[in-house]
């Protein structure tokens, strides 16, 4: 972590443990809610600010999917291209051609190194497309791709990266169909950087989105989490760890498709990439204005992902996937849901994880396996960059 990422993540940690600190010191007055509702009061009343970049240059925790991204995406993304399709903020937009409903969607993929155990940049810029478009729960059907080649980048690999890419399509039932290529300077990135966008096509009426998830709802996820980026980072062989190890980037949309057959009070999809399953519960919450409860034993992780997480100081909650979803379904769908996830080769591993409350409305908690309940904010900073 560099000397001025490592400064702001302390400076926030610091503020937000001064804050609670103060409110629990002050002794409670008559007619004054208990301590720790003012404690989950102020932490709400941070989280419903308008945005602000404070930053004047890009920090590589802008890309990790954390509070940083989605600063960014409010205060100049969302700012300069603001719209109804946009505001949604899912993983793509849902559209309305001659009557016939798609989904579209686009995605980089800028993974160091290019190829790992498990993957590469190809297959992992086919299958994160497809999967965007399969958690809207949409049929994938065409997808672009967009090349920046740095000069000096070897043919050889640029075939091996276009095979893994046009197997991947194949597996998931795409077509690749149209494309760009750029070359920029040697020194001027890192090798290759891919760009895909992808359409689909809803045959359904269920509106999928973060903003549907009620109380009494379930929560699960699709198989161990973390694989992704914990391969990711052994590969780049900077530290001396060795483990049996490989990617789970995969094409979710067959998996996608089962679970919503078997369950159609299925409120949410979403797979967890940057950020993890972390982030993807903290938009949950936020977007429905519910609380989300994790069981921490309940949580698949292999072995190897939390050994490598204690060593690191990195919760594999906040890890990156590229082939496992979130579901959050009607209680009453829970047990059809794991069956039909448990059914398919992806989700033979899969788990209830947790339920959704009402309250403390736009959190998320997660009781520990030692007893106690601790609250699972937005991700800060960005522990492992480059992981897609």
């Amino acid at each position: 972590m560099s000397e001025a990422r490592e400064h702001a993540v302390w400076a926030e940690r610091a503020v937000r443990e001064a804050a609670a600190e103060h409110i629990l010191a002050a002794p409670p007055t008559a007619g004054e809610p208990d301590r720790e509702r003012r404690v989950l009061d102020r932490i709400e009343q941070v989280r419903r600010r308008r945005p602000r970049l404070r930053e004047e240059r890009i920090t590589l925790a802008h890309g990790a999917g954390g509070k940083a991204t989605r600063t960014l995406i409010d205060a100049v993304f969302l700012e300069a291209f603001r719209n109804p399709l946009l505001e949604a903020m899912e993983d793509g937009a849902t559209v309305t051609v001659d009557g016939a409903r798609l989904v579209f969607t686009t995605d980089s993929f800028v993974v160091s190194p290019l190829f790992f155990p498990g993957g590469d940049i190809g297959d992992l810029a086919v299958n994160g497309t497809v999967n965007d478009l399969a958690v809207c729960g949409a049929r994938p059907l065409f997808l672009s791709a967009g090349f920046v080649l740095e000069e000096g980048f070897p043919v050889d690999e640029l075939r091996r990266v276009t095979g893994s890419m046009a197997r991947a399509a194949a597996c998931a039932g795409v077509r690749i169909v149209t494309g760009d290529t750029k070359v920029v300077q040697r020194g001027k990135a890192d090798g290759c950087y891919v760009t895909t966008a992808g359409i689909g096509v809803l045959g359904h009426d269920l509106n999928l989105s973060a903003g549907s998830a009620r109380p009494g709802d379930a929560v699960l996820v699709s198989g161990p989490i973390g694989d992704h980026g914990v391969t990711v980072m052994l590969a780049r062989g900077e530290l001396d760890i060795d483990a049996d190890l490989t990617s789970d980037t995969a094409p979710l949309h067959e998996l996608c498709a089962a679970l919503l057959e078997a369950a159609p009070g299925t409120r949410v999809l979403r797979d967890a990439t940057r950020g993890g399953v972390a982030t993807v519960l903290n938009e949950v919450a936020a977007a429905s204005e519910v609380a989300i409860v994790v069981d921490e034993t309940a949580v698949p992780i292999r072995p190897e992902v939390a050994g490598a997480g204690e060593l690191l100081g990195i919760d594999p909650l906040y890890v990156a996937c590229e082939g496992r979803m979130v579901a959050v379904v009607d209680g009453a769908d829970a047990d059809a849901a794991l069956a039909a996830l448990r059914a398919h080769p992806l989700g033979v591993d899969a788990a209830l994880i947790g339920r959704v409350a009402a309250d403390p409305a736009g959190l998320v908690l997660l009781n520990t396996a030692f007893g106690g309940t601790r609250i699972v904010d937005l991700l800060v900073g960005d522990p492992l960059p480059r992981i897609c």
